[in-house]
């Protein structure tokens, strides 16, 4: 008994120690473990796995197919037959029962197949190697979706940590406010009002810091879904907010070309495209003949007490047969034409839809492109106005205490400031955010 409670302690322990499992990640780190563990991409390589299992399907279908088979019976009670009695020196029509055949018997077989010819085999093929190539783009395109989901999620970590790292340090001036105006409430220097007005500017912070808090935990559990990992795993991120901003900005990307057919999204479509063109070939080979050959080995044992493999030569009888056949399709009541006709009808609209993906991928860089610009525009903005307001703030404080403003004025100047601080740190996650945006709109990977 002492042994299984070791065991189970043991065990319990182990389960602690990995759901405490703790990561530690850079942005590049993190990209890169996600492309390895994310639960969208593992399937996404299997996916391919079980396209290059399907080619070989395919391919096998055309090599030589054997079979074998052995066969054998016993007569627990053998048929009768009836034969006319003359025949052995009886009366005539009479009949006389007697058995054929012996009691057991034993037959032994292998056949091989072979195609010699079939259209429909050929495009069989090259189908099979569009639908592994269409695998590999569709793990390409995840790729790209899961490397843009990691940025994403990445940068809200750290703009929740960003933010209540900024609301304590707010906190902590409103507290020292709070015990200053309480003293000069204390002193007769100030009115209950402006008292009053400070605890409800400290009362809304302390909300915020709570929803903030929250908010944190959830986008940490984000983060740990799109990288692959359980959500009570803890990760800590190297990187702070001014430091991927400063990663994410480059100017250069602005000027980059676009080469259109690079990109996975028309290279997906282009393989639509091909696939449409081989199901049009495919249709039209239902009309060609195709041939088939096929050897065959028997060999066969019978008796009333069979000696199966003993005396092989002189108890075994062997007989060995080889044929072609041919398949000549030749009136269908037009269902081959119909069948055809749609086929080229799902390539045409395919091409169609590799022209509006290519359109709308034009568009896409251009828009992204506009909305990089205007991220980086709105961070100099933001970090501007973020200055000014902690210089006003700053001078309305001290005019506050000095009896030169109201509890109203630095209420207003605080809340200006926090503002400030929220559209900065904004600034710099739709920065990280529309650069991935842009990169993924130029297939830069």
């Amino acid at each position: 008994m002492k042994k299984i409670y070791s065991l189970l302690l043991l065990l319990l322990l182990s389960v602690t120690i990995k759901a405490q499992e703790t990561y530690s990640f850079s942005l590049d780190q993190a990209i890169q473990y996600a492309l390895e563990n994310n639960y969208t991409v593992r399937n996404a390589a299997l996916d391919i796995e079980a396209a290059e299992k399907q080619k070989w399907e395919a391919t096998s279908y055309g090599l030589p197919q054997v079979d074998a088979g052995i066969d054998y019976q016993n007569w627990i009670k053998q048929q009768v037959s009836f034969i006319p009695s003359e025949i052995i020196g009886g009366d005539p029509g009479e009949f006389t029962p007697v058995v054929f055949g012996t009691k057991q018997n034993m037959n032994a077989k292998v056949t091989v197949n072979q195609l010699i010819f079939d259209g429909s085999y050929l495009v069989g093929l090259q189908s099979a190697k569009t639908f592994l190539m269409i695998s590999n783009l569709a793990k390409e395109k995840t790729e790209q979706t899961i490397r843009e989901a990691v940025i994403n999620a990445y940068g809200n970590v750290v703009v929740a940590q960003e933010t209540l790292e900024i609301l304590y340090k707010n906190k902590e001036v409103l507290e020292k406010n709070l015990n200053e105006t309480r003293i000069l409430l204390q002193n007769g220097f100030a009115e209950e009002q402006d008292f009053q007005q400070q605890q409800i500017t400290l009362s809304s912070i302390d909300n915020e810091i709570n929803r903030s808090s929250r908010l944190e935990v959830i986008s940490k559990q984000a983060l740990n879904i799109t990288l692959g990992i359980p959500i009570e795993s803890v990760v800590e991120l190297t990187e702070n907010l001014e430091g991927l901003a400063l990663k994410s900005t480059d100017l250069q990307i602005l000027y980059k070309d676009f080469e259109i057919e690079n990109h996975v999204d028309f290279r997906i479509a282009d393989n639509q495209v091909l696939s449409d063109e081989l199901l049009v070939k495919y249709e039209k080979s239902k009309s060609i003949p195709s041939i088939n050959a096929f050897v065959n080995y028997n060999t066969f044992q019978y008796g009333n007490n069979l000696i199966f493999f003993d005396n092989f030569d002189d108890n075994w009888f062997d007989s060995s047969l080889f044929g072609l056949s041919m398949k000549i399709p030749v009136f269908s009541s037009l269902q081959r034409s119909s069948r055809t006709q749609q086929a080229k009808i799902n390539l045409m609209q395919s091409e169609i839809d590799k022209y509006e993906v290519s359109e709308n991928l034009k568009l896409q860089v251009s828009t992204a492109k506009n909305k990089y610009q205007f991220s980086l525009d709105q961070f100099q903005t933001s970090k501007k106005n973020l200055s000014l307001a902690e210089s006003i703030a700053e001078k309305e404080q001290i005019k506050f205490f000095e009896g030169l403003s109201t509890s109203i004025d630095l209420t207003n100047t605080q809340n200006q400031l926090f503002g400030s601080q929220q559209d900065y740190i904004q600034s710099i996650l739709e920065i990280i955010q529309s650069k991935v945006e842009l990169e993924n709109a130029l297939n830069l990977f």
